[in-house]
C-alpha cells in the first residue's frame, strides 16, 4: 500500500499543492501589458498568414508542374 501512495498520491499532492501556488502568484495584467501583448499576438497572427499565403503561392506552380499541367477535370 506504501508503494502505490508513493507513486500516485504523493506526486498528485505535489501537483495540487504547486498548481495552487501559482495560481496564488498569478496577477490580471494591466491595460498597457495586455494592449502589448494583444499587439504581438496579432503581428504573429499576420506573420503566420502571409507565411501560409506565400507557401500556397509558391506551391501552386510547382504543383502544376509536376502534375503536367492538367485541368480540374483531368483533361490537358
Amino acid at each position: 500500500m506504501s508503494d502505490i501512495n508513493s507513486m500516485i498520491v504523493e506526486p498528485l499532492k505535489r501537483f495540487a499543492k504547486d498548481s495552487a501556488y501559482l495560481v496564488k502568484k498569478c496577477s490580471k495584467p494591466d491595460f498597457k501589458e495586455f494592449t502589448k501583448i494583444a499587439k504581438a499576438t496579432g503581428i504573429g497572427f499576420l506573420i503566420m498568414g502571409f507565411v501560409g499565403f506565400f507557401v500556397k503561392i509558391i506551391h501552386i506552380p510547382i504543383n502544376n508542374i509536376i502534375v503536367g499541367g492538367m485541368g480540374g477535370d483531368g483533361s490537358q
